[in-house]
């Protein structure tokens, strides 16, 4: 019985886990790349976060807790050697020779970023491999998001982490339906490394399966009731972050991106602590709703970090959004009918429910104070 009931478990606690991964990021870390593609040259920009590099190679050298001009600008040398050492550029499978250029500053919604200016000259491009490993090996979690414009003006756009390290690249006009498939893909990508968009939708998720009586939770006793929950859940929280993803995408509202990441993380502290201190009740849909307002203003920092391309605007936007939801519907089709298997049991109530919502509350209380007062807590 131990060994079925065990085996039943580890999915959905794999699951949490995944959804928890390493509990830092006041922001999570992020350097923007563009790669302008000329006749026989790339034409890069890279934007660093100043905060990264002073945790990876050390800028601050009078230990103060303040980065000055002075040390940045003495330290310029050292920067491009550490970046580009960890970029690397395939033309045709012909390897190009990156020579870095000038080094400027500056102030991106979360802080000071080092923009390093590059020539990569390349014999031929019909296609280009892009190899990017910065900080994988000091923050796993860290993201390389790429913007590329190829001689024809078509964007593309592209995620870089330790387990999408190389990718490649065809320099002609892809035309628009692989531009929104492109989209797609990085909407369901952002929401199944987004730890803390899926810890707010599980904690909401977690009682679909229960109900209350005299003040504690029960297993429900239809599947239908539990799947109409859900539905509501998913519903309002897709309506919710589709306005303000589309507000913010096209630029009609703008919020810090502090305050929206902070607000973020407050958001599944509520989420969770309800399971423990019931509040809503049979009201979460709202709850998804309200702060599903939030995280829409998640969504489109990520998706304005990528660029949308002027040519294909709605078309991104639409698949960037669809690939978001087929992200948490893969989440659900998973959790649902694990969770009402499991929902009798001893180790669901107490072990995934009460001790799960309680850890997802201490690991979303470490984020807002991150985010909050842009500290680094917690380090791979």
């Amino acid at each position: 019985m131990f060994n079925k009931l065990f085996t039943a478990l580890c999915p959905l606690y794999l699951l949490l886990a995944l959804s928890a991964g390493p509990a830092h990021a006041h922001k999570p870390s992020d350097s923007y790349l563009s790669l302008n593609i000329g006749q026989q040259a790339v034409h890069g920009q890279w934007d660093i976060a100043l905060r990264d590099l002073d945790f990876a190679i050390g800028l601050d050298q009078d230990g103060n807790g303040e980065l000055s001009w002075d040390e940045v600008r003495s330290k310029h040398a050292d920067i491009a050697a550490y970046a580009l050492s960890r970029l690397s550029l395939q033309a045709d499978g012909q390897q190009c020779t990156i020579q870095a250029g000038r080094q400027l500053l500056d102030e991106h919604t979360d802080g000071a970023y080092t923009v390093l200016m590059f020539e990569a000259a390349c014999p031929s491009m019909e296609t280009l491999s892009v190899q990017y490993s910065l900080l994988f090996d000091v923050d796993p979690q860290h993201k390389g998001l790429l913007k590329l414009v190829n001689r024809q003006g078509i964007v593309s756009t592209a995620i870089f982490s330790p387990d999408t390290a190389r990718q490649q690249f065809k320099l002609v006009d892809t035309g628009k339906l692989q531009q929104f498939l492109d989209y797609v893909k990085h909407g369901v990508w952002h929401i199944w490394i987004g730890f803390d968009h899926i810890l707010f939708l599980l904690s909401l998720l977690l009682p679909a399966v229960l109900v209350t009586r005299n003040r504690k939770w029960e297993a429900g006793t239809s599947f239908r009731a539990s799947a109409i929950d859900v539905l509501k859940i998913v519903t309002a929280f897709t309506l919710a972050h589709s306005i303000t993803l589309t507000l913010a995408a096209l630029q009609y509202i703008s919020l810090p991106s502090r305050w929206v990441e902070s607000a973020i993380a407050a958001s599944v502290i509520v989420a969770a602590l309800n399971n423990l201190y019931p509040l809503f009740r049979g009201r979460r849909w709202i709850v998804a709703f309200a702060f599903g307002l939030i995280h829409g203003f998640g969504f489109a920092s990520v998706l304005s970090d990528l660029g949308l391309p002027q040519a294909a605007l709605i078309l991104a936007l639409l698949g960037f959004n669809l690939g978001v939801e087929i992200g948490q519907l893969s989440i659900v089709a998973i959790f649902l009918p694990l969770s009402y298997a499991l929902r009798g049991t001893w180790a669901y109530r107490r072990l995934v429910f009460s001790a799960g919502s309680t850890a997802i509350v201490m690991i979303a209380a470490v984020w807002l104070v991150e985010r909050a007062f842009n500290l680094r807590l917690i380090t791979a």
